[in-house]
C-alpha cells in the first residue's frame, strides 16, 4: 500500500487505495463550509451553527437528529460495524459510541474528511476512500452491522450491473455474518407526503416515484411490497420493517407494526426544507384515515428495514 493514499485525521485514517480521483457525489460548494464548521466548532455547537447559517445542507449533515435513526440500537460495545455510504459523517458518530468499531465507507473524499475531522477524537473507527464495488472485494472479515442509510436507492451508481438493486441486496447481505443484521434506510416510493405534494426527494420532481420512475431514471425507492418482492430471494433472511418518522433523514420518532401511531399523533407533516413543494390536502386528517384503515405501513414515508441472518 502506498504510503501518500494513507491520511491521518486526529485519531481517524483515512485509506485512498481504491479512490478513483474525483468525487463523483457532491452537495458542491458547500462541502468546503462544512469542512470548516466541523475543523472549527465542537459537536455541541453544531445546534447554533444550524440556527445561524438557515442551510438546508448544513442542517442535514450536522443536525444530531440523524444519529436517531440508529441511536434505537441495542448493541453492546463489541460490534464490528461496516457503514456504507457514510457521506458526512451524520450517521457514524453515534455508531461509534455504541459500537466496538465501526469502518465507513464512501466515494467522495472531501466527504470523508469532513467525516474524520467531526470525528478526529475517535480511535475506533477507520475510513475507506471509493466505490463500493472496488473495495468490497478486500474486505476479509464480515460484520455484526452493515449499514445502507440513504443509500440503497443508488445501486444503479455503485455497481455495474444489469440487475443493481437485487445484486447490491446480495453483495451486502454476504458481509454480514451469521445472526448479524444489515440495516437499510430508504424512502418509500409510495409515501404519502409525494401524494401531498413534495418532490421526489433524489430528482426534484413531483410524483417521479408514484408514477414508477421514468426509463432514464437510475435512482429507485420502493413500495412495501416491492421490498418484499426483493427479499424473496433470501429466504433465509428474517426482516422487520420500522417506520421512521416524518422520515429517516430526520426522525423524531420510530413505530413498528406493534406499535403504530394512533390518530391525531401524526401532526408535524409540513418539513420540507430543501424544495419547494405543493400543499395538495391536510396531510394529518389524511393520515387518521389511513390509520383507521390500517394503511400506515404502506403510506409511511420512509422505510428502516433490519435484515437479519440465520445464525
Amino acid at each position: 500500500m502506498e504510503q501518500e493514499k494513507l491520511e491521518k485525521i486526529g485519531l481517524v485514517t483515512l485509506d485512498g487505495t481504491w479512490y478513483a480521483g474525483e468525487d463523483l457525489y457532491s452537495d458542491g460548494d458547500v462541502e468546503e463550509e462544512l469542512l470548516d464548521i466541523v475543523k472549527t466548532y465542537p459537536e455541541e455547537a453544531y445546534s447554533q451553527v444550524i440556527r445561524e447559517r438557515k442551510s438546508w445542507p448544513v442542517l442535514y449533515h450536522l443536525s444530531h437528529l440523524r444519529g436517531n435513526i440508529v441511536r434505537y440500537l441495542p448493541l453492546e460495545g463489541t460490534e464490528r460495524v461496516l457503514e456504507i455510504g457514510a457521506g458526512c459523517g451524520a450517521v457514524t458518530g453515534t455508531l461509534a459510541g455504541k459500537a466496538g468499531h465501526v469502518t465507513c465507507i464512501d466515494l467522495s473524499r472531501r466527504r470523508c474528511r469532513i467525516n474524520a475531522w467531526r470525528n478526529r477524537q475517535r480511535d475506533n473507527l477507520d475510513i475507506l476512500v471509493g466505490n463500493f464495488e472496488d473495495i468490497a472485494p478486500h474486505l476479509t472479515e464480515q460484520y455484526d452491522l452493515v449499514t445502507l442509510i440513504g443509500v440503497f436507492e443508488y445501486a444503479a451508481w455503485y455497481l455495474h450491473s444489469p440487475r443493481p438493486f437485487e445484486d447490491f441486496l446480495t453483495r451486502t447481505l454476504a458481509l454480514v455474518r451469521p445472526g448479524g443484521c444489515l440495516l437499510i434506510a430508504i424512502e418509500n416510493r409510495l409515501g404519502l407526503k409525494y401524494f401531498a405534494g413534495c418532490r421526489e426527494d433524489h430528482l426534484g420532481r413531483l410524483y417521479a416515484g408514484v408514477e414508477g420512475y421514468s426509463q432514464q431514471d437510475r435512482v429507485r425507492t420502493f413500495s412495501r411490497r416491492e421490498w418484499e418482492e426483493l427479499l424473496r430471494a433470501h429466504p433465509s433472511v428474517t426482516s422487520r420493517f420500522l417506520y421512521p418518522w416524518p422520515d429517516y433523514k430526520l426522525p423524531t420518532a420510530l413505530y413498528s407494526d406493534a406499535f403504530l401511531p394512533t390518530e391525531g399523533e401524526l401532526t408535524d407533516t409540513r418539513r420540507n426544507f430543501d424544495q419547494d413543494r405543493l400543499l395538495t390536502f391536510e396531510e394529518g386528517r389524511v393520515w387518521d384515515s389511513l390509520l383507521r384503515e390500517g394503511l400506515f405501513p404502506a403510506f409511511s414515508n420512509s422505510f428502516l428495514i433490519e435484515l437479519r441472518k440465520e445464525a
